[in-house]
């Protein structure tokens, strides 16, 4: 008799049903603790595929949930000097508000990644879009530095939810090339958000104050938890959602990280986006304090890199996937990765005398462009292997990156700002990392991907 594996293989099963060492560990995480089902089938799919054929809509509004987030952040960002003065506060203390919301938006994920495995997407997102919208309008009117950093922290947490339930709805709806196509779009419409967001909250500080940005997030997150309720359906149906409570999800998110592949994909992605975020974090000294350039320069250079990692992401998305097997473009994306960190380290330390800017912004150039092959590619990848559990995992996978990238950033200006090396070192050692939790924990040469199979099936 024959059987049909998860990666399109097949085996001979005899009284035991044997299965090869190799085809066990190639497969798909098992499905965990999920309710049995006796209902009718056709209802539920026929509100997955009709939320499927949503299309352009579905890119939209899962974008806006994704953009939130880094225009929170960046947003805000011209307005610190003004903050300082407003709150009479230091400047160390109101750079806090700064970490209070992405410490909330790691935080947040592996909370409502589990709620929504239990309770569907809808609900907790839609309350978590209430709460972000509270918290934001709270922050508008903070009288005190520490109140602002409290509100900003719970922004972060509500805010997560629209990171995590995205990625878990992309899971319900695709699989395999789809599911990667959709993710490079995806990348187009987050990738935006942190070119324009500074420029728009220099725009709205030219009509008022600091508190007038978070009024225009308000009436963003308004706009937005309006768009949820009437358009975005349910695409998580009962009998697909997991029963129990805290200790359950803690089982689920166990099974998630002992499955080796899973671990593998999710530490790259992780590592990966921490050498992004060591880019964002050290560029502005980098470009303007150590090689002189303008801030206008700064600008032009972070938003020539920016539409490299979103044109390598159409590329991945439009033609790559389908073509070439998502390990092999998500390998080649490390590599590039791992040598432009090593170019940027040859040339601020000296090896090749003294180098001018336009060659370390080609390096950084070459490897943000890189990260449009890595970062959607180790999420379909991870999020494929967990179709019983897209919430938590899409929940593991966020909060990693944010951590890692957390812990990652402040270590750029370690040695000072009379410096590049310490950016170079850690882009690097991230992206070594990268590379090798891919290669050790994924092992692609002995495994295959699963096949594309039809999407949202009970």
């Amino acid at each position: 008799m024959e059987i049909r594996m998860p990666d399109g293989g097949r085996t001979t099963e005899g009284r035991k049903g044997h299965i090869t060492p190799e085809q066990r560990r190639s497969a798909p995480i098992p499905e965990q603790r999920q309710a049995p089902s006796h209902a009718p089938q056709a209802a539920p799919q026929e509100r997955a595929d009709g939320a499927r054929r949503a299309g352009l809509l579905v890119t939209l509004v899962l974008g806006g949930l994704t953009a939130l987030p880094p225009l929170s952040m960046d947003m805000y960002l011209p307005a610190l000097p003004e903050v300082t003065r407003s709150l009479n506060s230091p400047a160390a203390t109101v750079q806090i508000t700064l970490t209070a919301c992405l410490a909330g938006m790691a935080l947040g994920q592996i909370v409502v990644g589990p709620m929504s495995d239990k309770w569907g997407r809808r609900r907790p997102l839609l309350l978590g879009m209430v709460v972000y919208v509270l918290a934001t309008a709270i922050c508008a009117l903070a009288p005190t530095t520490e109140l602002l950093i409290g509100f900003r922290l719970l922004q972060g947490l509500a805010g997560a939810a629209g990171i995590v339930i995205a990625r878990a709805v992309v899971r319900d709806l695709y699989d395999g090339v789809e599911m990667a196509r959709f993710f490079s779009t995806l990348m187009l419409i987050s990738g935006v958000a942190p070119v324009i967001a500074p420029v728009i909250g220099g725009q709205v500080l030219r009509l008022t104050d600091w508190r007038g940005i978070f009024a225009v997030l308000t009436v963003v997150g308004v706009i937005l938890t309006l768009v949820v309720w009437k358009w975005l359906h349910e695409t998580l149906p009962p009998e697909r959602r997991h029963s129990g409570g805290t200790v359950a999800a803690l089982r689920t998110m166990r099974g998630l990280i002992a499955d080796r592949i899973f671990t593998g994909y999710m530490l790259a992605g992780g590592l990966a986006f921490a050498a992004l975020f060591a880019y964002v974090a050290a560029s502005p000294f980098v470009v303007q304090e150590i090689y002189g350039a303008s801030p206008q320069t700064f600008s032009l250079l972070f938003g020539v890199n920016s539409i490299g990692l979103i044109t390598v992401g159409q590329i991945n998305g439009k033609v790559l996937v389908g073509r070439v097997s998502m390990d092999r473009v998500l390998g080649f994306g490390l590599v590039v990765i791992t040598v432009a960190a090593l170019a940027l380290l040859l040339m601020t330390s000296g090896v090749f005398g003294s180098v001018g800017l336009f060659p370390v912004a080609a390096a950084l150039f070459v490897l943000m462009s890189a990260m449009g092959l890595a970062m959607p590619n180790t999420n379909a990848a991870a999020l494929m292997r967990t179709p019983h559990a897209a919430g938590s995992a899409s929940a593991l996978i966020g909060t990693s990156s944010f951590l890692i990238g957390a812990i990652a950033s402040p270590l750029v200006g370690i040695a000072g700002e009379e410096t590049a090396v310490p950016m170079a070192v850690v882009q690097l050692v991230c992206a070594v990392g990268s590379l090798g939790c891919f290669l050790g924990f994924v092992r692609p040469w002995q495994h295959q991907q699963p096949m594309e199979r039809p999407a949202a099936r009970p």
